[in-house]
This record gives C-alpha cells, structure tokens and sequence, in this order.
C-alpha cells in the first residue's frame, strides 16, 4: 500500500514540473523544469520495475536532449524584441490543437484502467531480457529500419560538417 503513495506522490510531482515546464516565463528555467519531469518520469519507470527504460530515459533525454535544447536557447539569445507577435490566426491554430490534445488525452483516460499490484504479475515484465525478447521478435523489422536511418543520419551529419567551404574570387 505504500508504494501506491509513493506513485501518487511521483506522479503529482511529474505533472507539477511538466506544468511548471509550459508555466514558467524564462524559457532556461523552463528547460530545467523539463530535465526534473524527465527524472521523475525514470523514477515512474522503476516504480513500473523498467529500470532499462529508466536509465536510456535519464541519459537520452534528460543528458542529450536536454544539452541540445539549453545549447540552441543560448544561441538563439530570446528576447522580447525578437519574438514574433501573436496573430488571430495562430491562436485560432492553438485553440484547435489544444482540443485535439484534450480529445486525445480523454480517450486515453477512458481505455485506461487503474492497474492494482497483484500475485500474478510477471517480475520480469519491465527487465532488459524481456525488452530485448519482444524487440528482436516481434518489431525486429522497425529495429532495423529505425538502425538504417540513423546510419543515414550519421552519414549526412558527417557529410555536411566535412563540405569544403567554396573559395570565392
């Protein structure tokens, strides 16, 4: 009975961080509340006993992605002056994607079921054997589509920062 406090306790401050995240004026601390949803998004995961998809969650998005995203706000030097104004047209966009966010996320509540801890949940479910068994099983072939276009992207990253600069005359 503890653990289910301990995942409501999780889960109230994942949402709370996830809207700090969209809530928050300064677009870095926005960031930082991002890299707190996605540790505590890993913590709900090995609650879940998927400590895999925990850690490839912590060093993926809350390393990498997060890296990438403060690097790209650093360069772009958001202020006032630069930001585009708001017109009817994109907040007529905005309503219309909310509501479609909101029917999407009322759907998923209504399939969803509230999963009780029970004697005949499998112990291995969430584990890295299982994960590999199910990949390389049942979607082997995405595996390997999702494989040939990262090659493909690793290729044209490589290709694009070797380009020779023209010499101009």
């Amino acid at each position: 009975m503890e653990l289910q406090y301990i995942a409501y306790l999780l889960g109230g401050l994942t949402l709370g961080s996830a809207l700090m995240v969209v809530l928050s004026p300064h677009p870095v601390r926005s960031v930082l509340y991002l890299i707190i949803t996605f540790f505590l998004i890993s913590a709900n995961y090995i609650l879940m006993n998927a400590q895999f998809i925990a850690i490839v969650n912590i060093i993926v998005y809350a390393g990498a992605i997060m890296v990438l995203f403060l690097f790209v706000l650093m360069m772009l030097n958001l202020s006032k002056e630069t930001e585009p104004k708001s017109s009817i047209f994109m907040k007529i966009a905005a309503i219309i994607a909310g509501g479609g966010l909101l029917t999407v996320f009322i759907s998923a509540i209504k399939k969803a079921s509230l999963m009780t801890p029970s004697l005949g949940v499998d112990e291995n479910l969430g584990l890295v054997k299982e994960l590999g068994n199910v990949l390389f099983k049942d979607y082997i072939l995405p595996f390997e589509i999702s494989s040939v276009l990262f090659i493909a992207a690793m290729v044209g990253a490589v290709l694009l920062a070797k380009r020779e600069k023209q010499i101009i005359d």
